[in-house]
Formats: structure tokens, sequence, C-alpha cells
């Protein structure tokens, strides 16, 4: 079932932030649209909400696009933005309030790099856009 998901604060956006974690994706699948105030993810996400057998595990993905809406300005950290097919996995997703509602969404990614959206408000879409597939391994995150 195509997950879709809308983030109108810091708690709707820690749930999108949970359906993201290990999201893959590509420097080139980054879009920052200034005119329209937005910034688009297109990213092959885990479905983490996928049922799990008693003896197998069910690991699969789903092409989705994670938008946000209201943005003033992106910057990046310790992301090549001169290689696009470079491959970034994203961790998590926060929200910074500084002047509420208006703040920074930080989108954390493996490696150290980063991107910080200034935003007048969290205004965040989720959406799963294709169909799933088999995915060939599980993530794993050591404690």
């Amino acid at each position: 079932m195509a997950l879709k998901l809308v983030a109108l604060d810091d708690q709707d956006l820690s749930i999108v932030s949970a359906h993201v974690q290990d999201a893959v994706l590509k420097v080139g699948d980054l879009e920052y649209m200034p005119a329209a105030k937005r910034f688009v993810v297109t990213m092959n996400r885990f479905v983490w909400e996928a049922k799990s057998g008693l003896f197998r595990q069910h690991n699969e993905r789903r092409q989705s696009v994670l938008h946000f809406d209201r943005v003033l300005g992106a910057k990046t950290s310790g992301i090549a933005r001169d290689k696009p097919d470079e491959v970034l996995s994203l961790l998590a997703i926060s929200f910074l309030a500084l002047d509420k509602p208006a703040g920074i969404v930080e989108l954390i990614f493996s490696g150290g790099g980063a991107i910080m959206l200034d935003v007048e408000c969290i205004e965040a879409r989720l959406a799963d856009i294709g169909g799933a597939w088999e995915a060939t391994s599980r993530p794993f995150h050591r404690a």
C-alpha cells in the first residue's frame, strides 16, 4: 500500500523522519526551486512499516518523493553537489525552531552530510510514487 504523509509540525516531521530513515538517493535527486519556495528529494525509501514473518524478514523499498514547501533558503554541508551520481543515505530529519513557526529543517545523512532548509514553517509531504521491490538487505545500525 502506497504511503502518503503530511507534516505540519515537529511531531509530524518525526513520523516522516522514521519512514525515510535509510532512504537512498543520488545528489542529483536533490532539487531546490527558490521561485516556488520548494525543496524536493526523490528517494528509494526502505519500507520499515512492511510486515515481516516469524522466520523471514520482509525487506522492501519504494520510490518516494519528499518535498518541503515555504522554503526560504537551502544550504548543504559535506555533500559534493558537483557529483550528481554520488549516493547518499538519509538517516534522520529534525527541526530547530528559531522564531516559531519558522526554523531550520535539517536532513542528516550518513558520512556527515547535511542539508539545512530555512523554512517559514514546517510543511512537508511524503508520497510513494512507484511500485515496491524486494531489497537485498535490511539496513543495520550499531548502538
